[in-house]
């Protein structure tokens, strides 16, 4: 038995998904519990898990959780905690019936988060986007998916995903960049010049810069098409970094389609997806990634994610943090808010927000208490470990591990 930096004791439930997901279709439901159990850590890893009574190793140090539960750290894999600027005007004018899509076909919308953002220099676009960050490791999520997308320049997109890297040191979370192609320009004359740029500069400049991993477009009728989509994966690919959509938000347009054919890690959003859709994403390898935040938020109707499990597709969950269809500041609640809005059970709400929500990262080390992961771990308010799909309004999660180092929250 080997020994131990740190040995969690007094875990009422130790709750996790078995290793090696993603988990797709029944195997969402497959938790494993551990009661009365102990959890030994070394060099940042779980080496060890099961009853308590059945370690007999050695441990330099011992914390004693009381009773409460114990499940893995939560990874948030789309967030948008990159801008500057608010968005409340398009907040009061929806309130008020002017459609989402009209405020952007207007030039409002994440138009008028690229223009404030553009505007911001690395220094202010980390100082507002700590707080954010912040706010997610508060609420459980131990990793956590940043994405650029508010700049309609090289520069400004750089400047975007350099604010995430300086980040980095400052936060306890391990933080993964995305480089994405959000929305045209306006002027049609400048929508191809604009993708061009992004395809034959932009991408292989961030990826020769090991800024992002992987490459994100949003693909809707006030955005880009999927014929246009294709060129952008291409080139992601050609460098080497992994591809992603935002799709079926408000139209079904080919864009699911376009990314499964791609190979893509996950496809997000997903509110308009009908049969056809959610067939083909789950006879594939990519995840279908859900945004209950954006359905509370725009009122809008919230993806399928129960339709989705029950076809067998792997479905994750993210916040969407953004100033305009998601500010939503907590992973745990968007968790919580998938139980009641898309149709998960507690189980599979769980599951989607750590291993399966690393596997939409591309991400295999987490997300789940094993030997051999990650010891990113979240101790609950509660001895049942549901009270993290049950409560809202606060964060049930009490004291959070992070690579075996405790944080403060």
């Amino acid at each position: 038995m080997p020994d131990a930096d740190l040995l969690l004791t007094g875990i009422s439930q130790a709750v996790t998904p078995r290793p090696g997901g993603p988990h797709r279709g029944r195997a969402m439901s497959d938790l494993e519990l551990i009661p009365d159990a102990a959890i030994a850590i070394a060099a940042g890893r779980i080496a060890w898990v099961g009853s308590r009574s059945d370690w007999h190793g050695a441990a330099e140090w011992e914390i004693d959780v009381a009773g409460r539960a114990v499940i893995p750290a939560l990874v948030d894999p789309h967030t948008h905690l990159i801008w500057a600027g608010d968005r409340f005007a398009d907040f009061e004018a929806r309130t008020q019936g002017v459609a989402y899509e009209e405020i952007l076909a207007r030039g409002g919308g994440i138009r008028s988060s690229i223009r404030s953002t553009a505007a911001a220099g690395v220094e202010a676009l980390v100082a507002l986007a700590l707080p954010r960050v912040q706010a997610l490791v508060a609420s459980g999520a131990g990793t956590i998916e940043i994405k650029s997308g508010y700049g309609y320049t090289a520069d400004a997109e750089l400047a975007s995903l350099e604010a995430i890297a300086a980040l980095r040191p400052l936060v306890a979370a391990d933080l993964h960049s995305t480089l994405l192609i959000h929305v045209p320009p306006l002027e049609a004359a400048m929508r191809g010049d604009y993708l061009a740029m992004a395809c034959d500069r932009l991408v292989p400049q961030v990826a020769e810069r090991g800024l992002a991993t992987a490459v994100d477009i949003f693909i809707e009728r006030e955005a880009w098409q999927p014929e246009e989509a294709n060129r952008l994966f291409d080139a992601a690919r050609s460098v080497g970094l992994a591809v992603k959509a935002h799709v079926d938000q408000f139209h079904a347009i080919g864009g699911l389609e376009a990314a499964v054919a791609h190979g893509a890690l996950s496809v997000d959003h997903l509110e308009t997806s009908g049969p056809d859709q959610i067939a083909l994403l789950a006879g594939s390898s990519t995840i279908g990634t859900i945004l209950p935040g954006v359905t509370l938020h725009l009122g809008i109707a919230a993806a399928p994610g129960r339709e989705l499990i029950d076809a067998g597709a792997a479905v994750a969950i993210a916040t969407d943090c953004n100033p305009g269809s998601s500010p939503l500041f907590s992973t745990q609640q968007a968790l919580a808010l998938a139980v009641r809005l898309n149709g998960l059970r507690p189980a599979e709400a769980l599951i989607a927000a750590t291993c399966n929500a690393a596997a939409a990262l591309g991400l295999g080390d987490r997300g789940a208490i094993a030997a051999g992961q990650r010891a990113d771990l979240a101790v609950l308010d509660d001895a049942d470990w549901r009270t993290v799909a049950w409560t809202l309004g606060r964060s049930p999660i009490t004291r959070l591990f992070l690579g075996g180092k405790e944080i403060s929250l």
